[in-house]
Parts: C-alpha cells; sequence; structure tokens
C-alpha cells in the first residue's frame, strides 16, 4: 500500500498520549484478529458443514452486516461453483425478505443471526420468520441455524441451550462497527470459501502500524491527525471515492464508522462529528464531481485506486471513429486509472485536500489493511476530538420510542 499523504505527522510524545488513551478504554478490535483459536474453530465448522449447503443467510443489521457485504463484494462478488451464494438480509423491508426468501431451498440452506445483545428488534424478527418456516418443514433448527453473540449472556445464548444451535462468540469489547474481523464476518466469509489467512495477515501488519511508537510509521494515527486537521478547519464531510468497483460497499462500512464514531457532544458539549460520503470512480465524476469542484470547501477526499486492474479488457477499435479517436488502443483498466488521475488533479489543482492509497491489487491481505487502517484512525480520532469513539448515545432514543411504539 501507497499511503500519499503530505500532512506533518504528529510527535512521538503524542503518539504515546493517544495510544495511552486508547488502552485505557480496553477495545479489542485490534487484538481480536490474533486469536487463533476461534480462527480455527471457525475453520473447522466450515469443514464440517462444507457441501450441506446451496445458500448462507446471514440476519443481522449495522455493524452485523455490512463488515460482511464488504467481504463478500469485493473477495468473493460472484460465487464459485461449489461454493454457496452468501444472503444478507439488513432491513425488514417485507420486499426484501420476500425476494430473498423466493430464492432459497430451506433444505439446503443456513441462517447466521448475528445481535450481541439478543434484543436487536429487527434481528430478532427476521430469526423468527425464518425459524418458523424451518420448523413448518420439519427442518432441525440445530442443524440450519447459528448464532453469533455475547459469549456467556442474552437472550440468543440462553435459547442456542435449549434448542442446541451452536453459537460463536462476539467480545465484549468489541462493538458491532468494529465487529468484522470477529466471527460476525469471518464465520459467513469462511462459509463461501474466502480465506481468512491473508485477510488477518494484512490486518495483523497494520494492527502493528497503529501501535507503532513512531509517527512516521502509524498510518492510521497519519489519517487520523490528517482529518482532524481540516476538521478544525471546518472541511467536516469525509467522500471515500474508490476507483475499484468492489470496494463500493466498503464505503457504506465505512460510514456507519465513521459516523456513529464520532458524531458526539465532546467534553466542552460541542456537537462534533465527521459526515461521511459515499462515491464511486469513474461513475460518479458525472453525478457528483461539479459539486466537489466548484462546491464549499467543507470536504477532504480518500481516493482507492489499484496499478494492477487484472487481465487485459482492450476497447475494440470501431470503424469510422473520430480522427481524434482518444480510446484507439486503450484497456479498461488504463482509462479507470486516467480518470481517476483527473479527478485527483482537478481537485489537487483548486486546493482541495485529496488522499490517495494506492495499491497493487486489491486482495484479502490489502482489504485486512484498510479495514484495520480506518478502526485505527476512528479511534484515535475520539481521543483527537474528546469523545469515546465506540459508545453510541445518539441511537438508544429511536430503541426506546420503537419499543414504546410497538407496545402502545
Amino acid at each position: 500500500m501507497h499511503f500519499h499523504l503530505t500532512q506533518p505527522a504528529p510527535t512521538t510524545a503524542q503518539s504515546a498520549t493517544l495510544l495511552a488513551q486508547f488502552d485505557a478504554r480496553a477495545q479489542g478490535f485490534a487484538t481480536i484478529i490474533t486469536d487463533t483459536p476461534l480462527h480455527d474453530d471457525i475453520t473447522a465448522y466450515a469443514q464440517s458443514v462444507a457441501g450441506q449447503f446451496d445458500h448462507i443467510v446471514v440476519l443481522g443489521i449495522g455493524g452485523s452486516a455490512l463488515g460482511t457485504q464488504t467481504l463478500r463484494d469485493t473477495l468473493a462478488p460472484t460465487p464459485q461453483s461449489g461454493q454457496p451464494t452468501l444472503h444478507i438480509i439488513d432491513n425488514v423491508d417485507p420486499d426484501l425478505i420476500r425476494q430473498v426468501s423466493a430464492q432459497l431451498d430451506l433444505a439446503r440452506t443456513l441462517f447466521i443471526t448475528i445481535s450481541k445483545s439478543g434484543t436487536t428488534p429487527e434481528t430478532m424478527a427476521l430469526m423468527r420468520y425464518f425459524e418458523a418456516q424451518l420448523t413448518a418443514q420439519s427442518l432441525p433448527l440445530s442443524q440450519h441455524v447459528v448464532y453469533v453473540t455475547d459469549p456467556e449472556k442474552g437472550f440468543l445464548r440462553q435459547r442456542a441451550l435449549t434448542e442446541g444451535i451452536r453459537t460463536f462468540p462476539i467480545p465484549p469489547n468489541v462493538g458491532g462497527r468494529f465487529s468484522v474481523l470477529t466471527a460476525v464476518g469471518l464465520l459467513p466469509a469462511t462459509l463461501i470459501g474466502i480465506d481468512l489467512a491473508p485477510l488477518l495477515a494484512g490486518a495483523r501488519a497494520m494492527a502493528e502500524s497503529f501501535r507503532h511508537p513512531d509517527p512516521e510509521h502509524n498510518f492510521p494515527l497519519q489519517l487520523a491527525t490528517w482529518l482532524h486537521a481540516h476538521a478544525a478547519a471546518g472541511r467536516t464531510s469525509v467522500v471515500l471515492m474508490p476507483y475499484v468497483q468492489r470496494l463500493r460497499t466498503f464505503g457504506e462500512w465505512h460510514a456507519q464508522l465513521l459516523a456513529e464514531s464520532t458524531g458526539k457532544v465532546n467534553a466542552s458539549g460541542q456537537a462534533v462529528g465527521l459526515t461521511p460520503l459515499s462515491a464511486l470512480g469513474a461513475t460518479d465524476q458525472h453525478s457528483q464531481l461539479q459539486l466537489y469542484a466548484q462546491g464549499p470547501d467543507d470536504k477532504v477526499y480518500v481516493f482507492f485506486s489499484r496499478t494492477d486492474t487484472g487481465p487485459a479488457l482492450p476497447i475494440p477499435p470501431m470503424a469510422q471513429a473520430p480522427q481524434s479517436d482518444i480510446l484507439q488502443g486503450v484497456d479498461f483498466g488504463h482509462l479507470l486509472n486516467v480518470e481517476m488521475r483527473a479527478t485527483l488533479q482537478t481537485l489537487s489543482e483548486i486546493g482541495r485536500p485529496t488522499l490517495h492509497l494506492e495499491f497493487e491489487q486489491i486482495t484479502a491481505f490489502e482489504l485486512g489493511q484498510l479495514f484495520l487502517l480506518f478502526e485505527g484512525a476512528v479511534a484515535f480520532l475520539g481521543e483527537l476530538m474528546e469523545i469515546n469513539a465506540f459508545d453510541q448515545p445518539g441511537v438508544e432514543r429511536s430503541k426506546v420510542l420503537t419499543r414504546q411504539f410497538l407496545s402502545a
């Protein structure tokens, strides 16, 4: 990964202070990636059920779904021969439930219900619906259902004991939006054939950077200080724009991570936060670039690109093409990267802050790096902004009202 960022790095003393503040919060997202017994358990389970299922259905919402979507779309965008299809139901819209249900042969389907508390209304509603469908067809829950939940307590943990359902843990010190590299994301990824080893190797490499005492080698800290400095200057929106189609849902995962972690009231009683905006190159050059180039200077721009775009895919020549045909002899991958360079330079020339993350390829290793880069940056941002990046008090009122309205 090439990290093209021109920004004064914090001092070693500042780095040590921020790491100490993070450690005091005892968050586990940077250590769970070394939980070898869990990884072995997931692999063994996947091997034990290999060939039994044509469909894997994840029932979850928010952090219980977005990271898994990113893993699937980035590393297994099309089902491979012999591997099951992964469906993710992260909404209670009846249209979505019917759409997925119509594709399933329940006898060849495994449902993974994900909720740490076991009280998430949307997830519990989906669980009840599909478990009722299994029961109606006399299919044993113990063979078609897995729970990913708190390791010791909660409704799902109790129900698993009663029904003989297999469970995997969500560590108590890892919140939902930081949980992609726990069983939340790793279990469904393994079941569709994604190799955990390079994914976790990339994550561990970036976790070492996150813990590095020298700020020059601490990429998450550099990203956090860059974002914080521009936020102080009024640039509080973060545009994430991959020029990699398979990373489109990474933007959705990042949106929850950034919004739910930074949108808080700080120690001084001031409302703070960064607003995530998702874009896709080259598509959104034609739908959003006008705003970025001539609209308010209240945003920063993060680009992803790769130098190796895969096997050559040349643009065919066309009879009677104009004499000034700029597409003559051009490959689609080259065209995509030229589009990125044009957008990057357009914004740079007018002084808009840009960050370019360049990869040779986007493999499992690079995706593991990206997850930890942004999780680590958000952790540091919380300390820089004097907030707790790991709670979400602003959503509690909605949860209370949902329960009240359903009970009325």
